[in-house]
């Protein structure tokens, strides 16, 4: 939808001829300034009836029935909430007060540049989508054309059904994995930039489409582009596109990955990796909603919302120069961090038996369960590549195994590997003990014809604590065959 602006102002007057919008406008007190901008900027737009209420210090708390009044006898299609910066003094009443009559009526709240707290808190009290200064007619008018005739997330048959289309997929029950799915329909109500970090396999595109499907976007496309993959010399080009006669080959106008998400997200999985130019005129964009495809006259306008993803400390990279810090800021307005699987272990079994379920359904082969042996395997690694890599090794042995069951033989872990500087003195130390301890298990067994008892003895250890100095290190004891040198074997030797 390439267009010098304006369209959206257009599309507001025709589509809403017969019925104008009503917007509620309420600025509390210590927003001036900013609440000058707003009723200048809304008296701008056509079709639009703004009723406009001023809030004295603590007035949402002391009048909450003449708010509530207010909003049944105005009955608007969407309330906007101007706030000074910094503060929630009395917010938490005013949403109380709004909601007395109207529980589905949308609230979006404009307001300076603030914190992810600040914005989370927001959204915890009931805040149904925000617009930062500065303040511009088009990004107003599409949340209050959006909000319209919207409900807040949660209520009505059809935001149950994009629920489960959005978050079926994310499997966990550990409090921190839990903490972190919580906030994806806050997260999803409104339009803002979201920032997901996590490490590789956690999971960030799968929550970038839970996000996108349980908004009001759910309905137009999803675009998921990996920065990485890209050429540096091509990201513009993939992003904005190209006009007919850009360069040497470029025949025909081609579309950019901006345009191919129109209305819908654009997901920009390692935005780390966008080249500092392009960073510069990736921020413009995110800034007016506008770009110019290379080689193109005229700038094309945009309706999209941006979901960005790392797996890199960003705030790190930008103390070091290497990205900028107001793209940064402009990305995580709305920050989503994913914990590892080392710290959610408690949904290893989880994962496993669902990834051993979906491939047996995909190959056509019979459901097998895990050992007991299998699952300590799985639970005593470290998963470096996260859920990823726990679907791969669990869909290998399942597919490998020759048995009824998945045994510990058939869970096939990589071995650690240690990069210089990347290991800190106690991981170090833990390695040089492990290893310790398993060769030492391993020459008193062989010495002893696999006797754990007579083992345990010489090692000067009860049994049981032999015992599970084996378990720990999956060795397992073989009485018979010591004298052709098969006198003990471990279980991580695939």
């Amino acid at each position: 939808m390439c267009n010098a602006g304006g369209k959206l102002s257009e599309a507001v007057a025709q589509g809403n001829a017969a019925d104008r919008l009503t917007v509620l406008e309420f600025c509390l007190a210590g927003a001036g300034e900013l609440g000058r901008a707003l009723q200048s900027t809304l008296e701008a737009a056509a079709n639009l009836d703004v009723i406009r209420e001023e809030l004295l210090e603590g007035g949402a708390r002391s009048d909450a029935t003449h708010l509530a009044g207010l909003v049944a006898k105005v009955r608007p299609h969407v309330v906007l909430l101007c706030l000074p910066s910094g503060t929630l003094d009395g917010v938490e009443a005013f949403f109380e007060a709004i909601r007395l009559d109207r529980r589905e009526l949308a609230v979006v709240v404009v307001l300076e540049n603030s914190s992810p707290a600040h914005l989370q808190r927001l959204l915890d009290l009931g805040a149904t989508d925000f617009c930062l200064a500065p303040l511009r007619l088009e990004e107003l008018l599409s949340r209050i054309v959006r909000w319209s005739g919207s409900t807040v997330a949660g209520a009505g048959l059809d935001c149950e059904l994009r629920e489960e289309l959005g978050l079926r997929r994310l499997l966990g029950e550990s409090p921190v994995f839990v903490h972190a799915i919580r906030q994806i329909p806050k997260l999803a109500r409104c339009d803002a930039s979201v920032f997901i970090l996590g490490e590789t396999g956690t999971g960030k595109e799968m929550c970038a489409r839970a996000i996108h499907h349980l908004g009001s976007r759910a309905e137009h496309p999803f675009i998921p582009v990996n920065c990485g993959a890209i050429p540096a010399e091509l990201v513009e080009n993939e992003l904005f596109g190209h006009a007919a006669g850009a360069f040497t080959g470029a025949s025909s106008a081609v579309a950019g990955l901006i345009q191919d998400a129109e209305g819908g997200t654009l997901f920009l999985d390692e935005i780390d990796s966008l080249p500092l130019p392009t960073q510069v005129k990736f921020l413009r964009f995110l800034q007016d909603q506008e770009y110019r495809p290379l080689g193109a006259r005229k700038s094309c306008q945009a309706n999209l919302r941006i979901i960005a993803a790392s797996n890199t400390d960003l705030e790190a990279m930008v103390r070091a120069g290497r990205f900028r810090a107001d793209l940064f800021y402009r990305l995580s307005i709305l920050p989503l961090k994913l914990p590892p699987l080392r710290e959610r272990q408690e949904d290893i079994p989880l994962l496993a038996r669902h990834f051993v379920v979906k491939h047996a359904q995909a190959f056509s082969l019979p459901v097998k369960e895990l050992s007991q042996p299998a699952m300590e395997r799985l639970m005593a690694y470290g998963w470096p590549g996260n859920v990823r890599e726990l679907e791969n090794i669990v869909t290998r042995a399942m597919l490998l195994s020759e048995q009824p069951r998945i045994t510990g033989q058939d869970i096939c872990l990589p071995d650690p590997v240690v990069e210089r500087g990347e290991m800190t003195f106690k991981a170090l130390k833990a390695q040089a003990v492990a290893a310790f301890e398993t060769g030492c298990i391993r020459r008193l067994l062989a010495l002893n014809n696999g006797n754990i008892s007579r083992a345990a003895r010489a090692a000067g250890k009860n049994r049981r604590a032999f015992w599970q100095l084996m378990r720990k290190h999956h060795i397992v004891a073989e009485p018979a065959g010591w004298a052709s040198g098969r006198q003990a074997r471990s279980s991580d030797r695939l």
